[in-house]
């Protein structure tokens, strides 16, 4: 059986330090949290780097328009589950993920 793999995830930056701020575990983090985590970047980069990631699907909120702080402030994110290994990948590229063995094998 051969499992099609998704296109390769590509990153800048900014988006690699804010999906390693988030986690990619899944667990909700909340935007006054993110805000204070990520204050090494402007907050116009920030948005724009956050707004690319819930284009893309990659990052999932509470909140359908963050476009200003006190709507990110306000606001709750995760790591959409669908693409967090794929993005797991993207973020660290030199762990590359081993393939599949299929079934176990029994050592004798």
């Amino acid at each position: 059986m051969t499992v099609a793999r998704m296109s390769e995830i590509t990153l800048n930056g900014g988006e690699i330090t804010l999906l390693k701020t988030i986690g990619l575990s899944g667990g909700l983090v909340g935007g006054k949290q993110l805000a204070e985590r990520m204050d090494s970047m402007e907050g116009a980069e920030l948005l724009d780097a956050l707004s690319g990631l819930m284009t893309e699907g990659y990052v999932l909120s509470n909140k359908v328009n963050v476009r200003t702080l006190d709507a990110l402030e306000s606001a709750s994110f995760r790591v959409n589950p669908v693409y967090a290994r794929d993005l797991r990948g993207a973020v660290y590229p030199s762990r590359k993920s081993k393939p599949d063995a299929g079934r176990r094998q029994r050592r004798a």
